[in-house]
C-alpha cells in the first residue's frame, strides 16, 4: 500500500546537522509521497545564481543571510500553497527569519538525527563553487570533525526542539530511513 500524505498543499520540512541525510531522505520520501522536493540550498544557488559558500560570504552575518534565505523559502512555500512539499532545510531552518516563514505557512517540521559517528560516515565535501570533493580522512581529522558533529547537535539541539516530531536514524541507509520518517508522518496524521 503506498502512503499518502492527507489533503492537498501539505507542507513537510526536513531538517537536521548538516550530512545527517536530509536532501537524500526528503529526496526519496516526496518520490514515495508524490510530491514536489525542493533542496533550500540549491534553490539559493539557483535564485542568487552563486554557490552557497560564496553568498554566504557575502552577507555580514549568518542573521542576514538567513533573512535573505528566508524570503527564497518563503516563495518556494507560497508559490506551492495547493501542493504537497517536502523542503531540506539547512541545519539553521529553525532559527530566526526562517521560524517567521515556517509558522506562517503552517508547516510540518521534522528532524532528523543520528550519532556523530554515523554521521561521519555520510560527510561530504564541497569546495566554494559547490563542486563535490573526493577527501579520505585521517584519523587526526576524524577526530576534529566528531568533535565539529558533536558541537552541532549540541548548538542546534535548541532550535530543532521548535519542530512538530523528531525521527532518529540510527545510522540506517536512505531507503530504511525513508521508511522510518513514512511511518512518523503517518502516525502524525493519524492514518
Amino acid at each position: 500500500m503506498k502512503p499518502t500524505v492527507p489533503a492537498r498543499g501539505k507542507k513537510i520540512l526536513i531538517t537536521g546537522v548538516s550530512c545527517v541525510g536530509k536532501s537524500s531522505i526528503g529526496r526519496r520520501l516526496a518520490e514515495i509521497l508524490d510530491c514536489v522536493f525542493y533542496d533550500l540550498d540549491v534553490e539559493l544557488e539557483h535564485h542568487f545564481h552563486m554557490p552557497i559558500s560564496r553568498l554566504k560570504a557575502l552577507s555580514l552575518t549568518g542573521y542576514s543571510f538567513r533573512q535573505k534565505a528566508s524570503r527564497v523559502l518563503g516563495r518556494i512555500l507560497h508559490e506551492n500553497c495547493d501542493r504537497n512539499l517536502i523542503v531540506a532545510l539547512p541545519p539553521s531552518g529553525l532559527r530566526d527569519w526562517y521560524w517567521k516563514v515556517i509558522k506562517k505557512h503552517g508547516a510540518i517540521v521534522i528532524v532528523l538525527s543520528d550519532t556523530p559517528e554515523n554521521i561521519l560516515r555520510r560527510i561530504v565535501f564541497y569546495d566554494d563553487d559547490s563542486n563535490r570533493i573526493e577527501k579520505e580522512l585521517d584519523e587526526r581529522e576524524r577526530a576534529l570533525y566528531l568533535r565539529e558533529i558533536r558541537k552541532d547537535i549540541a548548538y542546534f539541539r535548541r532550535f530543532h526542539g521548535k519542530a512538530n516530531f523528531h525521527v532518529d536514524l540510527s545510522g540506517a541507509g536512505v531507503a530504511e530511513s525513508t521508511e522510518k520518517v513514512t511511518a512518523a508522518l503517518e502516525d502524525y496524521f493519524g492514518q
